[in-house]
C-alpha cells in the first residue's frame, strides 16, 4: 500500500463519503497493460479478503486499450472479471476517449490517420492484424478488424458508461466542464477535457474521480483525484480505495 504524505490538506469542513456498508475501488487508465491490470485484481482480492464488506463496486475509469501491447487482453480479463466477483460485488466500466477512438474507426476508417498516433496500431495488433498505414488500405483494415473484434467485445464496448455516482463522489473518464451541472455534462468534456476541468478549483458538486491526465502519483485535491499514473510506460497502476469517509491507495 502506498502512503500518502505528498498529498494536499483536505478542506477540513467537508468530509466526503461512500455509503456505509460499501467499499469502492477505482482502478485508473489500464491501456494495454493486461499484466498489471492481472496484478491488481490480485492485489483487489487480498484486500477485500482481509476485511470483507457486504457490497464492494469496481469502478474502471476508461482507457483500457492502445498504447500498451495488450489491448484484446486487458478486455478478456475484464469481462471475465464481472462473473468472478458476483453477490453483492458490482462491477462499473466506464467509456474512455480511446475506447470512442476505437469505436470511431469501424464506421470511420479515416480516423486511423489519429488513431495510430495514440496507440491504435497497438490494439490492432493485440488481435491479430497487420496495420496498413497505406490511407487506401485503411477501409479494408477497418472491415478486418470488425471481423476480429468478438461479439463479447463488441457488447462490451457497448455497455460503457460515461460516469458513476456513488455517495459524495462523480466517477468519469476525463473530468467535467465548470459551471455546467453533473447531470448536464456533455459525452466530449467527459472523455476529453483537460485544463478548463484540471486548473479549476471551484467546487463541483461531488468530489470528481478521474483518469486520462498521466501524473507521477495520485493527486487528492479538496475538488477532484486524479488516478493516472501512466500505468503503459511507467509500470504503475493505480486503485484509489473508498469506504466511509476514508481513502486508501493500492
Amino acid at each position: 500500500m502506498l502512503s500518502l504524505p505528498f498529498l494536499p490538506q483536505r478542506n477540513s469542513v467537508r468530509h466526503p463519503r461512500v455509503p456505509n456498508g460499501i467499499r469502492v475501488y477505482a482502478i485508473g487508465d489500464i491501456h494495454g497493460r493486461a499484466d498489471l491490470l492481472d496484478q491488481m485484481f490480485k492485489r483487489i482480492d487480498s484486500d477485500f479478503a482481509q476485511a470483507p464488506v457486504s457490497h464492494h463496486i469496481e469502478v474502471f475509469l476508461g482507457d483500457y486499450v492502445d498504447r500498451g501491447p495488450a489491448s484484446r487482453q486487458v478486455l478478456e480479463l475484464l469481462i471475465a472479471r464481472t462473473h468472478q466477483i458476483g453477490g453483492n460485488h458490482q462491477t462499473i466500466f466506464l467509456k474512455g476517449n480511446h475506447e470512442a477512438l476505437l469505436v470511431d474507426f469501424m464506421t470511420h476508417p479515416s480516423t486511423l490517420d489519429d488513431w495510430q498516433h495514440l496507440g491504435g496500431l497497438e490494439t490492432l495488433m493485440s488481435y491479430g492484424l497487420a496495420p496498413f498505414i497505406n490511407k487506401r488500405m485503411h477501409a479494408d483494415l477497418a472491415i478486418a478488424f470488425d471481423e476480429a473484434l468478438p461479439p463479447s467485445h463488441r457488447k462490451f464496448l457497448d455497455d460503457l458508461k460515461l460516469s458513476f455516482v456513488c455517495g459524495d463522489y462523480f466517477f468519469v473518464h476525463a473530468g467535467v466542464r465548470p459551471g455546467v451541472a453533473l447531470e448536464r455534462q456533455r459525452q466530449e468534456d467527459m472523455l476529453w477535457i483537460r485544463q478548463d476541468f484540471l486548473f479549476c478549483e471551484e467546487d463541483f458538486g461531488k468530489i470528481v474521480v478521474h483518469g486520462h491526465t498521466p501524473v507521477s502519483q495520485p493527486e487528492i485535491h479538496s475538488n477532484r483525484i486524479n488516478i493516472d499514473t501512466g500505468a503503459y510506460a511507467t509500470g504503475r497502476l493505480s486503485c484509489l480505495v473508498l469506504e466511509a469517509d476514508k481513502i486508501r491507495i493500492l
